[in-house]
């Protein structure tokens, strides 16, 4: 494959940046944030948003790196990946979009003593699937590259801004109450639990058909 020139290094960062901030989605992280940190005051909230970007960019890291070599291991195929992901987003989608009779989510509420900056904040919905086959299709394009270090250097900087627009999104959520107040946040919250859902089900879909065409299934559409 053709290497990665100095002057390459730029589009590829902005490139990796956009491709990561887009799949991250804040604007579909936030009403779950706010859903699940309402009853913490503004110091403790930024405590949990800072933390949920930490190990999101710790996932990446490690999946930048390993991600390949941990598939491969467990022989995994990233359609697999899709697939999984996929029904893990759409359940999510579901509880956002129409909340149990109590008024309550179990996944949105585990509990006092969850980690909720790990789960669900950073995995899946900041660091989903999505976010796993980008981070693998990017070191994929960068492999055996004569200038493969700058790359990854790139890449790395595309990942570490775009978890830190993730966070500075979270870090002002608080004003977001005060400005819609809870029914306007209830209200966002069920439409981004709609297209978290259809995203969901899209990346299932995606997943499956690749699985198909990969074992020789001729699909037409």
């Amino acid at each position: 494959m053709p290497a990665h020139s100095p002057y390459d290094l730029l589009p590829l960062f902005l490139t990796s940046f956009t491709t990561l901030l887009a799949v991250i989605n804040p604007l579909e992280v936030l009403p779950v944030f706010l859903s699940i940190t309402h009853d913490k005051d503004e110091s403790a909230r930024r405590r949990v948003a800072i933390r949920a970007a930490v190990y999101t960019a710790a996932l990446i890291l490690f999946f930048l790196f390993f991600g390949a070599a941990v598939l491969k291991i467990f022989g995994v195929s990233l359609h697999m990946v899709r697939i999984a992901g996929g029904i893990v987003l759409t359940r999510i989608g579901f509880e956002l979009f129409t909340p149990s009779r109590s008024g309550e989510s179990s996944f949105l509420d585990p509990g006092p003593d969850a980690n909720i900056a790990f789960m669900p904040l950073a995995m899946p919905l900041m660091f989903g699937p999505g976010v796993i086959a980008t981070v693998l299709g990017m070191m994929a394009t960068i492999e055996k590259s004569d200038h493969e270090l700058a790359a990854y250097a790139a890449i790395l900087g595309a990942a570490g801004f775009a978890v830190l627009v993730t966070l500075l999104c979270l870090v002002f959520a608080g004003r977001l109450v005060k400005w819609l107040g809870r029914t306007g946040i209830d209200a966002v919250t069920r439409i981004v639990g709609f297209f978290v859902s259809a995203m969901g089900v899209s990346l299932v879909f995606d997943g499956v058909m690749g699985a198909l065409i990969t074992y020789g299934v001729r699909v037409v559409l």
